[in-house]
């Protein structure tokens, strides 16, 4: 998993997986993974799934041709409301791309670290090959 920042802006976890590397070939598998990854975790609510693929095809959209489906699902940690501001970076989301022969799975970084500990976590567990 690699850190960047996307527009020199946005503090972004990256993780590429090979097909080879885990048991899941669809978008729809990894998702399954994500939501039981999140149910299990009782201080964190899953709120849905975004096809933003679909999406941007309705609209007419630019889609990268590599791009076979893109889609964010989307959940809250909400561990506390300290202030009004917190909301703006709430609710969180992990997006998940299939590029064909591989994932492309993203998130943004919390300023929660035991948020960003569970994510990393649950998109390191995707890789579960055997």
């Amino acid at each position: 998993m690699k850190q960047t920042l996307l527009q020199e802006k946005y503090p972004l976890f990256v993780a590429e997986i090979d097909k080879a590397e885990t048991r899941y070939q669809s978008v729809d598998e990894v998702v399954s993974d994500l939501k039981e990854k999140i149910a299990a975790n009782p201080k964190v609510q899953f709120i849905g799934v975004f096809d933003h693929y679909a999406h941007t095809r309705r609209i007419e959209g630019e889609i990268n041709p590599d791009i076979k489906a893109a889609v964010d699902v989307i959940f809250c940690f909400g561990l506390a409301l300290p202030n009004p501001q917190v909301l703006a970076v709430r609710p969180r989301s992990i997006g998940v791309a299939d590029m064909g022969d591989r994932f492309v799975v993203s998130f943004m970084e919390a300023p929660m670290k035991p948020a960003n500990e569970a994510m990393e976590a649950w998109v390191k567990g995707l890789r579960n090959k055997g």
